[in-house]
């Protein structure tokens, strides 16, 4: 068993709900593996539907038949789909996104903002009346942009709020807009990982860079707050394992946060991936 360690902004009356929500999503380790599934509003319906792609991939219950049945840690989508599928599917530990945007408009028009969709008082509200597992919050800050400030801003708050509330913080890093020349850069990626535990954030999700080594940086830029590399598009399974591996065992980082590597495949299919996730994050020494 892990040893958890409470920051010091969540209060007596909800630590225990802290220390049992970290260990739910973790499995009782300092790693996870965070399914992403907020691209319905990300990236609209390019990434379910199309050549390659199985027919059954454009139904968002997709989504929540794999967290149901694969080997993940968390499930992380807005509070809407929760709201929607949740009752269905109540073993599920979720992750409520609290903040997206399209990608209609592109980012050399205009800097990109996303804003907060929902509270977390709306959110404590939803799990309590639901009774499902919802276990923390997340949210995306694109720094560099010219109104990273109103995410900074928000993304302070809901993190002392739901820490409050016993929920577990977690942080999309993205480096992104004019000024961002390259968005794997690693000192720039070290920059976001600093800024994650400045805020105080449980977890963060950045972008790989292309060499594993460069992560270690990172890492050690990010202190208390654990590290997760996003997934990208989908690409052929060797290759994704492989990098994964490195990422975790070379670069440092705690786990993975994917999404369509994982769901861009039939059911059965995309919870046999899962399982192989799993082992490298949680057996692999």
């Amino acid at each position: 068993m892990s040893k958890v360690d409470i920051p010091a902004d969540i209060p007596p009356q909800a630590q225990e709900t802290y220390r049992e929500n970290y260990k739910k999503i973790t499995k009782d380790t300092q790693k996870l593996f965070l399914f992403a599934g907020d691209q319905k509003i990300e990236h609209l319906n390019k990434d379910f539907y199309g050549n390659n792609i199985p027919p059954e991939v454009n139904n968002p219950e997709h989504l929540f038949k794999i967290a149901d049945k694969g080997q993940i840690g968390a499930f992380a989508t807005q509070m809407g789909l929760i709201a929607q599928y949740g009752k269905q599917y109540p073993n599920i530990n979720y992750i409520v996104k609290l903040n997206s945007k399209t990608d209609i408009i592109p980012k050399e028009d205009l800097d990109p903002i996303s804003n907060q969709l929902w509270n977390i008082d709306e959110v404590v509200e939803l799990k309590k009346n639901s009774g499902l597992s919802i276990c923390g919050i997340g949210y995306t800050i694109y720094l560099g942009s010219e109104f990273e400030a109103d995410m900074l801003a928000q993304a302070s708050q809901l993190i002392y709020e739901a820490h409050h509330a016993g929920l577990i913080a977690i942080l999309w890093m993205y480096p992104r807009g004019s000024h961002v020349a390259n968005e794997k850069n690693p000192n720039l990626l070290a920059g976001a990982a600093g800024v994650a535990v400045s805020l105080g954030a449980d977890f963060a999700k950045i972008n790989a860079p292309k060499d594993p080594k460069d992560l270690q940086q990172a890492v050690t830029a990010a202190g208390k707050t654990k590290l997760l590399c996003s997934g990208g598009p989908k690409i052929d399974d060797k290759t994704f394992l492989r990098n994964l591996y490195d990422q975790i065992y070379i670069g440092g980082t705690c786990g993975t946060a994917i999404g369509r590597n994982v769901y861009q495949r039939t059911l059965d299919e995309a919870i046999q991936f899962t399982k192989k996730v799993s082992e490298i994050i949680y057996t692999t020494t």
